[in-house]
């Protein structure tokens, strides 16, 4: 996918969002995507619902790291999420969509094909 055929979405100003904690943005077409900033201040954007509940809850899942790998564990049944590729830690054959999120002009935006 091009940087053309992303539309990118105004989140939230930069410094609203706090290391380790995540937020909920609505995407055209009704996804949902949770944008985190993990504790060195890198930003990661995945889908909101957790797969094994159908829940859209992630954003309020716990940010952190689990050997290494950042990460956020779902409110819901406490599965990880690595938040680089989607993939849940404790089941590979799981995962959720990551989308492409940047700063720009102070804002966190995140792309949404």
């Amino acid at each position: 996918m091009t940087s053309i055929d992303i539309a990118w979405l105004p989140v939230c100003r930069d410094e609203v969002l706090a290391p380790e904690h995540g937020v909920a943005v609505l995407l055209p077409g009704g996804e949902q995507a949770a944008v985190f900033r993990t504790h060195d201040g890198d930003l990661h954007a995945l889908s909101n619902v957790d797969p094994f509940s159908g829940a859209a809850v992630l954003a309020r899942g716990i940010v952190g790291d689990l050997a290494g790998v950042p990460m956020v564990a779902s409110p819901m049944h406490k599965q990880h999420f690595d938040l680089r590729t989607g993939v849940c830690l404790e089941d590979p054959e799981v995962s959720v969509r990551v989308y492409p999120v940047r700063i720009e002009g102070g804002m966190i935006m995140v792309g949404s094909p």
